[in-house]
């Protein structure tokens, strides 16, 4: 049975895409790109082979023969060449440049389909199945660290980390390199070039994911990359307007952090928040979306007929109309020294990166949520005790039934009812926890905390630009009053609609938004209603002008 990581175009889907490229034979091996390349190019083979080369390793990955391809999902935005690739002499090959790639895959769903899948398998094999891409070094101890680690792989960048504390090539590396400790954390890459203490910035753009887009009026600026964000994305795009998606950390929110996501729609069996959103984030670029990541928003201005938005990395964005689906953050633990130990004790999400340092350790998940049930689901699979603690006394209050069962019924989590966390203690990092539960107080050798404990919206930064209600969540639609909303010539013909604010053509959906349901299958519905309520819009600017 063929792989289908590897599988081949047919004759007619070949001859569909000789319009979109251009056709080249190789008297002798030639590199068409290389590792670290931020810009490459899709090949098609008509003749002969392409070598794909792993340089870190010094291996062939996989020979591509006639009609087959290379690519993966990194094409679609300007993320870096993770191989080498060789044109073996002799072979006649098929060039198509990113943009007409894109162009391609949006025109013919068949050729789309055999693509986006190969490309996404590929993907899940470099990720789960091969050690290799950029060295990361520093101390699993370190918040800087940890930081980075986070950033990487919720981007699904492919990384190699190396702990200095345990690490011995770690430690060799260094002083090759002639560097200390204090130079950590290290980013190394194939070309052994090294990055010291890189900021998320330098690594969004050092990896591709931190794109530069035209300066132009773009019809959406979609502010966030959530469920609720990217299902904006996806359908504004899907449906030809020209649409620019931005976000602080990495595409999925707060879902991105779950390990496990059981009652969404259309997976019987789960998917993960990270896979779901990678999923999507191909999704939208496949239609044109131009996502870019860490861009976050600073400031918003009003002019006739378009909103300016001011963002990290000197980015100035202009759109007609703005979809906010910046979501909440976890709010912090009550605790004077609670920053101390982020990253180095205190988590705000349990992933595949947590496991190695949770093996056999007991471990605590504060929160009710159906986020602290996953976690606690997840990790009870690692870890040798999960105690969840919650300040009420019914887990059923915000948690699904079925993850209350779970819970309940596992012989590895223990709940812990009108508990919370009072002291968090360490030298470096988290080394013991005081709990008050009722009128009693103890000290638990705990070493992993996650906390799980409500959310407050991200939308500070917009200031007194929109409505908003007491706790800073933005209000549309029916919540908002006459004397609330812009003075424009839109509203005074009709009010705002359901998911729009205070000022015609600023939208909000998701966690972000004044009584939204914290689900991710409403966050996804209201990402979808608002690009039809964005049209309405821009039919109304439209006509003005």
């Amino acid at each position: 049975m063929k792989d289908p990581r590897f599988p081949e175009l047919s004759y007619r889907q070949i001859n569909k895409l000789k319009s979109y490229g251009e056709v080249e034979t190789y008297e002798k091996d030639a590199y068409v790109f290389k590792i670290g390349d931020n810009t490459y190019d899709f090949f098609a083979i008509l003749e002969g082979e392409i070598h794909i080369e792993d340089p870190y390793n010094d291996t062939i990955i996989v020979k591509h023969g006639k009609y087959e391809f290379s690519g993966d999902s990194g094409m679609l935005s300007e993320r870096s060449a993770q191989f080498h690739a060789v044109a073996k002499a002799g072979s006649t090959l098929l060039r198509i440049k990113p943009k007409q790639l894109k162009e391609a895959i949006s025109k013919n769903s068949d050729i789309s389909d055999i693509l986006l899948n190969a490309f996404l398998l590929r993907q899940e094999t470099v990720l789960n199945e091969m050690s290799g891409g950029m060295k990361l070094l520093g101390s699993e101890k370190s918040n800087k660290t940890y930081e980075i680690r986070d950033f990487l792989e919720k981007n699904h960048i492919w990384y190699n980390f190396l702990d200095v504390d345990s690490s011995q090539e770690a430690k060799d590396l260094l002083a090759h390199f002639d560097l200390s400790q204090d130079d950590l954390p290290l980013l190394i890459n194939s070309e052994s070039k090294v990055c010291k203490n890189p900021s998320l910035e330098e690594l969004g753009r050092y990896s591709g994911v931190l794109m530069d887009f035209e300066d132009k009026i773009f019809d959406v600026l979609v502010i966030g990359a959530g469920p609720a964000g990217l299902a904006a994305s996806v359908y504004a795009a899907s449906e030809g307007l020209e649409v620019v998606t931005i976000d602080s950390e990495a595409p999925g929110g707060q879902a991105g952090k779950s390990s496990k996501i059981e009652n969404y729609l259309g997976f019987p069996t789960g998917i993960s928040g990270g896979d779901l959103a990678n999923r999507a984030y191909v999704q939208a670029q496949k239609f044109g979306c131009n996502i870019s990541i860490p861009h976050r928003a600073k400031s918003l201005e009003r002019h006739d007929g378009y909103f300016t938005v001011c963002a990290t990395n000197d980015k100035v964005i202009k759109s007609k109309a703005i979809i906010i689906a910046t979501g909440a953050d976890y709010r912090q633990l009550p605790i004077d020294n609670i920053n101390d130990y982020e990253g180095s004790g205190v988590y705000y999400s349990a992933t595949g990166m947590d496991v190695s340092h949770c093996k056999d350790e007991e471990v605590v998940i504060v929160g009710g949520g159906n986020s602290a049930g996953q976690a606690a689901m997840f990790l009870s699979g690692f870890a040798d005790k999960v105690h969840v603690m919650i300040r009420g006394n019914n887990l059923g209050a915000k948690m699904s039934d079925y993850l209350v069962q779970r819970l309940e019924d596992s012989d590895v989590i223990e709940i812990h009812k009108e508990t919370e966390i009072t002291k968090l203690n360490g030298n470096h990092y988290l080394e013991s926890i005081e709990v008050s539960c009722k009128d009693n107080t103890n000290e638990m050798p705990i070493s992993n905390v996650f906390s799980f404990i409500g959310a407050k919206p991200n939308t500070k930064w917009l200031e007194d630009n929109v409505v908003t209600d007491e706790r800073g969540f933005i209000c549309t639609g029916p919540n908002l009053q006459p004397k609330d909303l812009e003075t424009c010539h839109i509203y005074k013909n009709r009010k705002p609609q359901s998911l729009e604010s205070s000022v015609a053509g600023i939208f909000a959906v998701g966690d972000a938004r004044n009584g939204s349901v914290k689900r991710v299958a409403s966050a996804v519905g209201e990402g979808s209603m608002a690009v039809s309520q964005v049209h309405t819009y821009l039919s109304e600017l439209n006509n003005k002008l």
